[in-house]
């Protein structure tokens, strides 16, 4: 939003932002809890619940912009009673992510309608990357694929960039003198961190692991995970595990001192996690799936982890020792090569800068924004 505000020889857009959760120190920005009648509520119906807090605020916009279903139901709806275009940023597609169910309950179902009827009725839908366009075009068939466009999500590489402190990378436990192997993600079935976590068994004893991870969806999840990283910490040292969430200096410099960033999901529409390394200076070696190959260059900025995926939705490996024993392999590859390790990341840190800053992103989504309101400009 900041670069669709102050883009240079334009005239600025008026962007108001509406988000959930606290407040933001941010002008033109407003924060809406969930309301206090739907606190015991299942977490679906609490979305909805701030989604109608927010529609009436949109009134006098010239256009509605929504990002994943989570505002989907607002965009849609205010879209409606104002009578203005909406336009859908898919970051995600819930048909993908049938997990969701042990999560949400009934509450998967509730998302799964808000995103198809937003979807099916939308002006125009931005897809992060082509992989997410095939399959947005995929789950959604009675689709318009015209209405369907790619932008990618961008970096702030001013924000994201090389971060050198020892003292802080020694107070998180981790050995700057070793090669290391970095995760930054929630504990989620698309992020795969258990399909990494027995991946680690096969890497040399000298690299060190360094697991960003918290979150978890469900308890379930939560049990999988601390079950493998205490089996790993018994056979090896060097199993850093970091539940809490960083700040930005903190991951800055964690990625930095990487040898390795590592992306282990089985699904990932793009991936701005491996954008914040690449801006970082760290190579990234991720799954072959949805967005990442539009991000990763294999053997350019890193390397891509081939997966055989089921069809069923879930993206689970069909052979899932295959693919842990392939991202060992390849983890292994690079970890055993600084130098190269070290190129990929300077590569990966000016791709980041040149292809994916915000200045490029924002003209994209402004010329969309003319076209479906029809401003010509």
């Amino acid at each position: 939003m900041k670069a669709l505000r102050a883009r240079d020889g334009e005239e600025p857009a008026q962007v108001r932002v509406r988000a959930f959760g606290a407040s933001r120190d941010e002008e033109g920005t407003t924060s809406y809890p969930v309301p206090d009648t739907l606190r015991e509520a299942n977490a679906a119906i609490q979305t909805l619940g701030i989604d109608l807090e927010i529609i009436p605020d949109v009134a006098g916009a010239d256009l509605v912009h929504s990002h994943t279903w989570y505002a989907n139901f607002a965009g849609h709806i205010a879209s409606l009673l104002h009578g203005i275009p909406h336009i859908i940023t898919a970051h995600s597609l819930e048909p993908l992510r049938p997990w969701k169910s042990e999560q949400l309950g009934g509450g998967y179902a509730v998302s799964s309608f808000v995103e198809r009827t937003a979807y099916e009725s939308a002006a125009a839908i931005v897809a992060v990357s082509d992989g997410m366009r095939s399959d947005i075009l995929r789950s959604y068939p009675s689709l318009d694929p015209r209405a369907v466009r790619v932008i990618y999500n961008g970096i702030d590489v001013d924000e994201w960039h090389p971060t050198v402190d020892p003292e802080l990378l020694a107070a998180l436990g981790v050995d700057a003198a070793r090669p290391s192997v970095v995760f930054v993600g929630r504990i989620t079935r698309q992020k795969g961190l258990p399909h990494l976590l027995r991946a680690v068994r096969m890497l040399p004893p000298d690299v060190q692991v360094v697991l960003c991870a918290g979150a978890p969806d469900t308890p379930q999840m939560m049990a999988e995970v601390t079950e493998l990283v205490h089996e790993l910490q018994d056979t090896r040292d060097g199993v850093i595990w970091i539940d809490r969430m960083l700040s930005r200096h903190e991951l800055c410099t964690v990625l930095t001192a990487a040898t390795v960033f590592v992306c282990p999901s089985v699904y990932e529409p793009l991936g701005i996690v491996n954008l914040e390394a690449m801006a970082c200076g760290a190579a990234v070696v991720g799954t072959a799936t949805g967005g990442i190959p539009e991000v990763v260059i294999d053997g350019v900025t890193g390397r891509l982890v081939p997966i055989d995926q089921s069809d069923d939705g879930t993206g689970t490996p069909n052979d899932p020792e295959q693919f842990a024993a392939d991202m060992a392999a390849v983890l292994t590859e690079v970890v055993r090569d600084p130098e190269r390790a070290a190129a990929y990341g300077a590569a990966g840190r000016e791709r980041a800068a040149r292809d994916f800053g915000w200045d490029t992103i924002a003209a994209q989504t402004a010329a969309l924004y003319a076209e479906v309101t029809g401003s010509g400009r």
